[in-house]
């Protein structure tokens, strides 16, 4: 047997033979559900359990009246005065939370203050506003700048503590595990849904077809790419920029038998993806010009 013959970098293509032309590069689009922009949610959670759990403090549950006592001589424990719980009369304290016999030292931590609890449930809240109101262009930035404004003069004028008083004395707690529960179930669906789910619609140009899948479980639709006519509509600032971190709704329009007429909404890197589109689109009809002259 032969031995094998190294293949020749530098071969030039026989005189008569037609070589075979380069695939065309093609630019994949796709479009995101609004569970796309609740990344801050499982980031705080994450975020706020590792601090919740650096806090050191324990969760304590107590009947209601129990009162705090201090430099109380615990017996065992001379010399060393200590604060204690003193619950109401007839009433005991319930079982300690996370602890198997209800007995033994409080497992469940707990931050000292309530600022991460404050701040958490306002991020929630914010995100739930935004993925469901769209304020486009000037509107989005008057909206922003009121909220900034607003709490910069609550916090300079010293009247943050006097606002959480009337709205009942908020004080919000949620232990290491609490926010775990939320930012953990979270943060799967956010990657299924980012990585996965919305990738089963689609919009894919090259230079001569543009395919079209608009919904999951329905067929691809495939036509010429001469027709097509891209729109970047407005954008929201909140939402595409300081949560989607640069997305944006594209106005998708066919031409020929198809006439399709339809938005891709939340696109990530629109602004990239849609001058290489373009910049595509334009080569070809400088190609075509150049074949036909």
């Amino acid at each position: 047997m032969s031995p094998a013959v190294p293949s020749n970098p530098h071969a030039v293509t026989p005189q008569g033979a037609v070589a075979a032309p380069a695939p065309d590069p093609e630019i994949r689009v796709y479009g995101h559900s609004n569970l796309f922009y609740w990344w801050p949610v499982w980031a705080l959670g994450f975020l706020f359990a590792f601090l919740t759990y650096l806090d050191g403090h324990m969760m304590a549950v107590v009947p209601a009246g129990t009162q705090v006592e201090s430099g109380q001589v615990i017996p065992g424990h001379e010399g060393s005065p200590r604060d204690v719980l003193v619950a109401p009369a007839g009433q005991a304290v319930p079982p300690l939370p996370g602890t198997l016999n209800g007995e033994g030292e409080p497992r469940l931590r707990v931050a000292n203050n309530n600022n991460y609890g404050v701040l958490f449930f306002g991020s929630v809240l914010l995100v739930v506003m935004v993925t469901n109101f769209l304020m486009r262009g000037l509107a989005s930035v008057i909206f922003i700048a009121s909220i900034i404004i607003t709490g910069l003069v609550l916090a300079l004028m010293g009247w943050w503590d006097t606002v959480l008083s009337f709205m009942g004395g908020l004080d919000v707690r949620i232990n290491a595990g609490g926010y775990l529960v939320v930012a953990v179930p979270l943060f799967i669906m956010w990657v299924f849904s980012t990585f996965i789910y919305d990738h089963y619609t689609y919009l894919i140009v090259t230079r001569g077809q543009v395919r079209i899948r608009r919904e999951i479980g329905g067929g691809e639709v495939a036509v010429d790419a001469g027709g097509l006519s891209l729109r970047k509509e407005r954008d929201d600032l909140f939402r595409h920029w300081l949560l989607g971190l640069g997305t944006g709704d594209l106005h998708v329009k066919t031409g020929g038998p198809a006439n399709m007429d339809f938005e891709l909404n939340n696109v990530l890197l629109i602004g990239t993806k849609l001058a290489r589109i373009q910049e595509m689109l334009r080569e070809k009809e400088v190609t075509h010009e150049v074949v036909t002259a």
